[in-house]
């Protein structure tokens, strides 16, 4: 959720998310820090660096989980929730990170401590998720079958 709050904060985008906000955003974010427009000696160009990066990925993961990105791949989403098993998951700082048997991984933010606890506990995991993870926590596709993200 950290990482959310700071890319909307950077992004200056409050309440929902929308792709032509980010575009806009984006394109003004990196013509003011892109590391080309600084001369090698000059004293930001090694911060430009940092903050164009910094940029990039907070770009990518706001589209990511922009409600148009999720509405557009909502099918296939539901697709693997429903008909794949979990092949393995990983829990830091509230972020669940699940890998699926068709190869999918998927990141859930704002998972608590306590359902991760259960998660672990039950007899079969992958209902407890559908119940209480899948559908009730902002997600983003980490990477899809065959690709890494």
């Amino acid at each position: 959720m950290k990482r959310i709050a700071s890319y909307k904060k950077l992004f200056q985008v409050e309440g929902e998310i929308t792709l032509a906000n980010l575009k806009t955003t984006y394109r003004k974010l990196v013509k003011e820090w892109h590391p080309d427009k600084f001369q090698e000696d000059h004293p930001l160009k090694a911060e430009a660096e940092q903050r164009s990066l910094e940029i990039i990925d907070a770009y990518h993961f706001l589209v990511s989980i922009a409600p148009e990105t999720l509405e557009q791949n909502q099918e296939a989403y539901l697709e693997t929730i429903q008909t794949s098993m979990i092949a393995d998951f990983h829990y830091k700082g509230q972020t669940l990170k699940v890998t699926f048997l068709n190869g999918n991984v998927f990141e859930y933010f704002g998972v608590p401590n306590n359902v991760y606890k259960k998660l672990t506990q039950s007899a079969t995991p992958e209902r407890f998720a559908r119940r209480h993870i899948f559908l009730a926590h902002t997600y983003r596709m980490a990477s899809k079958a065959g690709a890494e993200a």
